[in-house]
C-alpha cells in the first residue's frame, strides 16, 4: 500500500499572512489524519515563511501516523531531527532560501557529505529519505550513501504528463527499478494532483509513499479537505 503524506506547509503560508493562529495548523494536522492522512510533512525553513520552528515542535507530541521533516541538512535542520526523532527526515539539496526543492541531490558528487548527515540521523533511529531525480545513476550513489529511501523528484513528470505520460513516466519507472533492486525504499512527490497521481502508482506499485501539499490544499478549496484526502487515497488504491 502506498501511503499519502499530507504536507501542511501551505496551511501554515495562510496563517502566516494575517498572523494569529487560523488556520490552526495543528488542528489541521489532527484532521488531516482523523480524514485519512497516514502522514504529515513540514518543511522548516529559516525564515519560517509557512512552518515555525514551533509549529514543528508542537506537532511532534500530536502526530499519531508518520511524520516526516524535510530539509536541507545544515546545523539547525539537524537539531530538529536529534530533538524532534521523526518517523523519516527526508534531505532535500536546495539551500534554505530557495523557494521551492527543484532538484535531486548530485549522490556520487556529495557522497561523502551524505554518508556523514545519514549515519548521524540513523543514530538517532529516524529513517532517511533523499531527494533524487529519476537517475539510476544517482539511485545507485543513494544506495551506497546508506539511505533507507529515496524520493523521487517529480516536477519533471507532472510538466510531461498532459503530453505524452507513457515518456514522462519512463525515467521513473526505470530508477524505481533501480531502486528496487537495491532495497531501497521509494518515496516521491513534487507537483503530483488528482491528475497525474494514479498513474505513477499505476507504473510503479510498489511506492512506499507520496507526499503531496500544494495541489491538494488547493483541491481542498473546491472538495473540502477530508473529501481531498479521500479522493488522494483512491488514486493509489
Amino acid at each position: 500500500m502506498t501511503k499519502l503524506s499530507v504536507n501542511i506547509n501551505k496551511i501554515a503560508t495562510l496563517r502566516n499572512a494575517r498572523g494569529g493562529n487560523n488556520p490552526d495548523v495543528v488542528q489541521i494536522a489532527q484532521d488531516a489524519e482523523r480524514f485519512g492522512a497516514q502522514g504529515i510533512t513540514v518543511h522548516p525553513r529559516p525564515d519560517e515563511r509557512h512552518i515555525r520552528y514551533s509549529d514543528v515542535m508542537q506537532l511532534k507530541d500530536v502526530v499519531t501516523t508518520e511524520f516526516n521533516i524535510e530539509g536541507y541538512p545544515n546545523e539547525r535542520y539537524l537539531q530538529i531531527i536529534e530533538e524532534v526523532r521523526p518517523a523519516q527526515a527526508t534531505l532535500v539539496p536546495d539551500l534554505p532560501d530557495v523557494l521551492t526543492s527543484n532538484a535531486g541531490w548530485n549522490t556520487v558528487e556529495q557522497a561523502d557529505l551524505l554518508k556523514k548527515i545519514i549515519a548521524k540521523i540513523k543514530g538517532w533511529g529516524v529513517r532517511t529519505s533523499i531527494f533524487v531525480d529519476p537517475n539510476t545513476e544517482m539511485v545507485e550513489g543513494a544506495a551506497t550513501v546508506g539511505t533507507d529511501r529515496i524520493e523521487l523528484y517529480t516536477e519533471p513528470y507532472a510538466q510531461d504528463y498532459p503530453n505524452d505520460r507513457e515518456k514522462a513516466v519512463a525515467a521513473y519507472v526505470q530508477a524505481a527499478q533501480k531502486a528496487r533492486d537495491l532495497n531501497l525504499g521509494i518515496n516521491a512527490g513534487h507537483d503530483l494532483d488528482l491528475n497525474n497521481l494514479r498513474f505513477l502508482k499505476e507504473q510503479i506499485p510498489y511506492l512506499d509513499e507520496v507526499s503531496i501539499g500544494h495541489a491538494l490544499i488547493c483541491d481542498a478549496l473546491y472538495y473540502g479537505l477530508e473529501n481531498t484526502i479521500q479522493l488522494y487515497r483512491k488514486q493509489l488504491t
